[in-house]
């Protein structure tokens, strides 16, 4: 996301729109772009430097860490600002900084029942019998039993 300086009136530019994700090494983490990034900035330049505030918005595809199944979580960042000194007349490269609130705001453990509106089935930790209600399941060490060691 380039930022054009001369473009910069001396009231400062509102900047709203989408582009690709600035974050390509997501992917040896098992964790993908759902879709474009969406950001509402306001820019302006002051005393040599130039300041943005605003928000980003990024769809995530995440491995539950319960029950191991994938789901869509939207990483908010509702208060991105930054204040950087100029480094050249013509442009200034945020998406090393969006870069980095992004990563900042990712979740350690993600789960999929993390904004309420689903319950995580569990497969590991649970089973459901008829009746609804849930039950522990014992541990299953027949497998390692197994093992010639």
């Amino acid at each position: 996301m380039k930022i054009h300086l001369r473009q910069i009136p001396d009231d400062g530019l509102h900047l709203e729109g989408e582009e690709d994700c600035p974050i390509t090494d997501l992917a040896p983490e098992e964790i993908v772009s759902a879709g474009p990034l969406r950001y509402s900035l306001d820019v302006g330049i002051s005393e040599g430097a130039l300041w943005a505030n605003g928000s980003l918005s990024l769809p995530v595809e995440f491995t539950c860490v319960s029950c191991l199944e994938r789901f869509v979580y939207t990483i908010q960042v509702p208060e991105f600002t930054i204040h950087t000194e100029l480094g050249g007349p013509e442009a200034l490269d945020l998406a090393p900084f969006v870069r980095e609130d992004i990563l900042l705001n990712l979740p350690a453990y993600p789960r999929c029942d993390r904004e309420g509106g689903k319950v995580c089935p569990k497969p590991y930790l649970h089973s459901e019998r008829a009746t609804g209600s849930l039950e522990e399941r014992k541990p299953d060490w027949s497998a390692l039993d197994k093992l010639d060691l």
